[in-house]
This record gives structure tokens, C-alpha cells and sequence, in this order.
């Protein structure tokens, strides 16, 4: 009698936590992001995995909506890759929260993501994770905390050591090569 109880109430959160993503297409239409019940199920689900997964616990809304709110504008996102893209990025932030060390808050952890995503990934989850994520958590691990008083933003350039490509000269190279 009480698992089944214990399934009841499990089942009745989960479906307003759909129902409370399903309402987050109010704002994320106008970038041409919109969720199906089915999507705003499978998000759901894959969140408790995620948490299962990373051994966390999470009270409250969750981070979906903080997630769906900071990436909605991503010129990387589209319709097509949104629901991948955001069960990806929950996986990545409790993956990241515990390689903190849960020293940031969500919303730095979030801000520093997103900016990495747009700036320095270019819409690579895996460099996002491997390469970004991994190297600030190393710092903040090693005692870093200035992100603190950044809120988590610019903070990557000083831990990037990896030289980026220059378009200018990309484009003169490619010249050179076809038109000379």
C-alpha cells in the first residue's frame, strides 16, 4: 500500500512538472523553441536519471526552466535539436555541480555555460563538458573563487590555453589556395 502511495504522489509531480514545462513554450516560442507533452515527459524522466545518475537531489522547480530561460535565445539551438540539446545541458550541469564540488550557485554554473556555449563552443555540448567545464571546475576545485564576484561571467579566457582560429586569415588562406 505504500509504494503505492510512495508511486501515486511520484507520478502526480511528475506531471505537473510537465504541465510547469509545457507553460515555459510561452516565452520560448517567439525564438521558435516550443516542447510537445511528450518532449516535456521525456525531460522529466531523463532528469531523474541525470540525478540518479550524479547521485543529487533537487527540491523545488528544478533547473530545467533556469536552463530553457538562459538558452532559449542560442543562436545554436533550433527546433530540431532542442529536446537533445537540453537533456544534454541538464546532464552537463549536475555532472558539473558535483566536479565543483558544488561550490557555485546554479545561476553561476548556468551563466558561465551558456557563455561558453555561445562564445568559446560555438554550440559543442562535448567541448562545453570536456574542454570548458572541465578546466573551471579544475580551478575552482584548486581553491579559485573569483567567480564569485563575477556572477560567473568572463571567466573562461584565463583558463583557455588553446589558440582559436582567426577568420580573417582563415578567409586569406582559402583565397590563396582556390584564386591564386
Amino acid at each position: 500500500m505504500e509504494d503505492n502511495l510512495f508511486e501515486l504522489m511520484q507520478q502526480k509531480k511528475q506531471e505537473e512538472e510537465v504541465h510547469a514545462l509545457m507553460a515555459v513554450n510561452a516565452r520560448t516560442e517567439k525564438f521558435g523553441l516550443t516542447l510537445s507533452y511528450e518532449e516535456a515527459r521525456e525531460l522529466v524522466i531523463n532528469r531523474n536519471e541525470s540525478l540518479k545518475s550524479t547521485k543529487r537531489v533537487e527540491f523545488g522547480d528544478g533547473i530545467l526552466n533556469k536552463l530553457i530561460y538562459q538558452f532559449c535565445d542560442s543562436q545554436y539551438i533550433n527546433q530540431e535539436n532542442y529536446l537533445q540539446t537540453l537533456t544534454d545541458l541538464q546532464e552537463i550541469f549536475y555532472q558539473f555541480k558535483n566536479e565543483a564540488e558544488d561550490n557555485l550557485t546554479d545561476d553561476e554554473l548556468i551563466t558561465f555555460m551558456k557563455e561558453q556555449f555561445e562564445d568559446v563552443c560555438m554550440g559543442d555540448l562535448e567541448y562545453l563538458s570536456g574542454t570548458c567545464l572541465e578546466k573551471f571546475a579544475e580551478a575552482i576545485r584548486a581553491g579559485y573563487r573569483d567567480y564569485m564576484e563575477t556572477g560567473g561571467h568572463g571567466e573562461y579566457s584565463q583558463f583557455d590555453d588553446v589558440t582559436r582560429w582567426d577568420k580573417d586569415l582563415y578567409m586569406q588562406v582559402l583565397k590563396e589556395i582556390f584564386w591564386d
